[in-house]
């Protein structure tokens, strides 16, 4: 069968830019900027963006490109004589599972605050109401598993439809209209009364709020958040690059991908910032400053259900970009490993991601009492944890380390591939760099992770 191939390249970089955009883009880069000196944290996060992500990035790329096939059968098809290296592949296979098993369930929640906002549900609500109201959603089994299972079966269903009339179109649609939806809910809220001192908050350099924090701890929380921002590490690049010809060299692509993925974690805090600032609400407030001190915000604002129904809108599609393009992945490697076809893969797929999503969705109700780490924790913590700190940051390691050495690809065939087509080229001098530099942070972010 013949690999299925993108229609265009713009289709290629909001496809992969979909995957990297997610719902941390949103409350956890601004909260992020605020709590460790504004811009010069912005600063640090562009330069490790520069020298961790975007090269990993490219190396995702080339991977996928070079073999035309997803992870699980990537290795063997780029080096069948060198064992070992495939067991990474089922490895990127499990971590997309994993993902989603979580992932499915927040994005629900996005999904379920859009209807409930554009209905007027929070419409007059005290700040304690609201708070009530978020969790009330948690404890109603019903209100959990709904959203989720029309996310997974949705998303399913537009990926089994094919890759240029499924998952390009919908993608490219829901992309261009998160982009224009973000700059109508930043230009409100940069010209909100009082919004000057929030963006002076987010983006001046507070070289006293470093020193308070302590410069390794805002240096480090740069670097994880530069590198975690691009979903790196369980294939998810992989994947797309499988699917593009060899027309443009692939370090410009990931430069694009990596500006994409910027502009959106950094216009999320000129919506969220100004706006707490004119209204007076602290912005550092985690995920509960998505569900619980926005829509009090929006309340407070002319228009508010119409403000807060395109914020949760654009939440929504952040999310539900995500949920595609790994869904794609994990239909992907499906394909590649029984033959199966699209509309088949989808099918399976969709079962069993409505089952395994099951535990989070229900484990802040039905299954309360049970916490996997202990304290109070959930479902959600600890298969997050292991997505987060174990399988990206590793899964990053291994594919630096297979593409730069003579014992994996080799950083000959990886540098012919990159650099195979036109636009930005990587220099030969970056060898070093990549080969014995980039191995040693990215291992340190794995170690960090752990602890």
């Amino acid at each position: 069968m013949a690999r299925e191939t993108l229609k265009s390249r713009f289709g290629f970089i909001l496809l992969s830019a979909g995957c990297a955009i997610g719902i941390g883009n949103v409350w956890k880069f601004p909260y992020l900027v605020g709590q460790n000196g504004g811009g010069a944290f912005v600063l640090l996060y562009l330069f490790f963006l520069i020298v961790l992500g975007i090269p990993v990035m490219t190396m995702e790329f080339s991977l996928g490109r070079a073999a035309r096939r997803s992870p699980v059968r990537m290795y063997q098809r780029l080096t069948p004589e060198k064992w070992g290296w495939h067991w990474h592949g089922y490895a990127c296979w499990f971590g997309c599972i994993m993902l989603m098993m979580f992932y499915t369930t927040v994005a629900g929640w996005m999904l379920l605050y859009f209807y409930q906002t554009a209905c007027g549900a929070f419409a007059g609500l005290s700040p304690k109401e609201i708070g009530a109201a978020f969790g009330s959603m948690l404890g109603d089994p019903i209100l959990q598993v709904v959203p989720m299972v029309i996310v997974v079966i949705s998303g399913f269903l537009i990926c089994s439809h094919g890759l240029q009339s499924g998952l390009e179109r919908v993608t490219k649609g829901m992309m261009v209209l998160l982009l224009l939806i973000m700059v109508v809910l930043a230009v409100n809220s940069v010209f909100l009364a009082g919004a000057s001192e929030g963006i002076s908050f987010y983006l001046r350099p507070d070289i006293a709020k470093m020193e308070e924090i302590g410069f390794t701890n805002v240096i480090v929380a740069a670097m994880n958040q530069a590198f975690f921002t691009l979903s790196l590490g369980i294939g998810a690049m992989a994947i797309f690059g499988s699917y593009i010809p060899k027309d443009h060299a692939l370090l410009g692509e990931s430069v694009n991908v990596a500006l994409l993925d910027t502009f959106v974690a950094i216009t999320s805090g000129l919506i969220i910032i100004p706006a707490c600032f004119a209204y007076g609400v602290e912005p550092d407030s985690g995920p509960g400053l998505i569900f619980i001190t926005l829509p009090n915000i929006f309340n407070h604002m002319a228009g508010g259900i119409i403000w807060g129904s395109l914020f949760f809108l654009f939440m929504t599609f952040a999310a539900f970009s995500t949920v595609l393009a790994v869904f794609e992945n994990i239909m992907a490697c499906t394909m590649d490993l029984t033959g199966w076809s699209r509309k088949k893969a989808g099918f399976v797929n969709c079962a069993a991601i409505l089952v395994l999503s099951l535990p989070c969705a229900l484990g802040f109700n039905l299954l309360a009492g049970i916490h996997p780490m202990g304290g109070e924790s959930s479902f959600l913590d600890i298969e997050d944890f292991i997505v987060s700190n174990i399988l990206l940051p590793g899964g990053s390691l291994v594919f630096v380390l297979y593409t730069m050495h003579r014992f994996g690809w080799g950083w000959q065939k990886f540098y012919e591939e990159a650099n195979t087509g036109s636009g930005w080229k990587l220099p030969r001098w970056a060898r070093g760099y990549f080969a014995y530099v980039l191995p040693l942070v990215v291992g340190a972010i794995l170690v960090l992770g752990l602890m």
